[in-house]
């Protein structure tokens, strides 16, 4: 499932995947260095080195498989604390259905970025 976002300030759009990540889930640290996504890379990085370093890369097999379920989540989250919101109804109800989210009955496409993030 997939919603689309929009900085109405940049007009930059990002189409973001909503559920479990499975490109963290085989590729690690990967997908957050193409989307650009510089802080969750170092803290992936960081979780990896950590707790791959000490039992020959399982504890990074382990980690990428919980953190996958959690990934598309907090990338979305960043995205819409730096402006971004759903581009139309339809990535709207996908947010607020997967509880990406809270449901906000002021939604229109004009919106002023005044959705609550659900952690």
């Amino acid at each position: 499932m997939h919603a689309i976002l929009i900085n109405r300030r940049t007009n930059e759009r990002k189409d973001v995947k909503v559920g479990f990540s499975w490109t963290e889930f085989f590729w690690g640290f990967w997908p957050a260095l193409f989307r650009g996504d510089w802080k969750w890379l170092i803290i992936i990085l960081i979780a990896n080195l950590a707790l791959g370093a000490w039992n020959m890369g399982s504890g990074t097999v382990l980690f990428n498989m919980v953190f996958a379920f959690f990934y598309n989540k907090l990338y979305t989250a960043d995205l819409i604390n730096a402006g971004f919101e759903p581009a139309d109804e339809g990535s709207y109800n996908t947010l607020v259905m997967k509880n990406y989210i809270a449901p906000d009955s002021r939604f229109s496409s004009n919106n002023n970025n005044n959705y609550t993030i659900n952690h």
